[in-house]
């Protein structure tokens, strides 16, 4: 079976699929925390694989950036391959004064400028949030590691160059932990068809203070974090 998007065989993937933004990324979860794992699609370069994890058959697939993209793949993925649990590893921009660079934000919630879950749900706003049980298990796991996470809101955008610092202060007031690109279309997808989706974020930048990771310290922060979801889901 091939759709428009992915090139995979029916049975290529795994019931649980992780979603970085970037193919690479999806590589090197692959290369780093997979065992024998396979690439089952290249389509536009957007790659993905499936190995296990502790035993448990694993995917992993670039989900490119932005709602468009991530909803095209996460339903293709539902619609055609039969994924049930689909988690979003990416990062996000700070909002909140006491959240630092590095720290770990999961997605309870996600609020937006996009309209395409008005557009799924009769022109009505839609609350966009997480599958508890998923966020149960991640919170938990980072419980028992003794890894703090920050758990709440965060804003799906559409625009990532966003110069109006009113915007800001209003995601500020409003308690927003975090801006990112996805997730809030991820939700929409994974309630449309009634499947579990849940949004982890490491923090890269702090878009107030204009604090960023190097290269060499998203590595590290992005290993931690998927550390945290596979042992969680597995």
């Amino acid at each position: 079976m091939t759709t428009p998007h992915i090139n995979a065989a029916k049975d290529a993937f795994a019931p649980i699929c992780l979603l970085p933004g970037d193919p690479l990324r999806a590589e090197f979860i692959a290369n780093s925390f997979l065992t024998d794992a396979k690439q089952v699609t290249n389509v536009r370069n957007m790659l993905g694989f499936t190995g296990t994890y502790k035993g448990v058959p694993v995917s992993v697939m670039g989900s490119g950036m932005g709602i468009p993209s991530c909803s095209i793949y996460a339903t293709e993925l539902i619609r055609f391959y039969g994924v049930k649990q689909l988690v979003r590893v990416g990062s996000c921009g700070a909002v909140q004064p006491d959240i630092n660079l590095h720290d770990i934000i999961l997605a309870q919630g996600a609020s937006t400028d996009s309209g395409v879950n008005r557009q799924r749900f009769s022109g009505l706003d839609f609350a966009a949030i997480a599958d508890f049980g998923l966020l149960r298990k991640v919170a938990e796991q980072a419980e028992q590691t003794n890894l703090k996470v920050r758990v709440g809101n965060v804003f799906s955008a559409d625009l990532f160059y966003q110069d109006d610092r009113s915007r800001l202060e209003l995601l500020r007031k409003y308690g927003i932990l975090g801006v990112e690109m996805e997730a809030a279309g991820l939700y929409g997808v994974a309630a449309e068809h009634g499947v579990a989706a849940l949004t982890v974020l490491t923090v890269s930048d702090h878009i107030a203070r204009g604090e960023a990771m190097s290269s060499s310290e998203r590595q590290i922060g992005f290993r931690d974090m998927v550390q945290l979801t596979l042992d969680a889901l597995i």
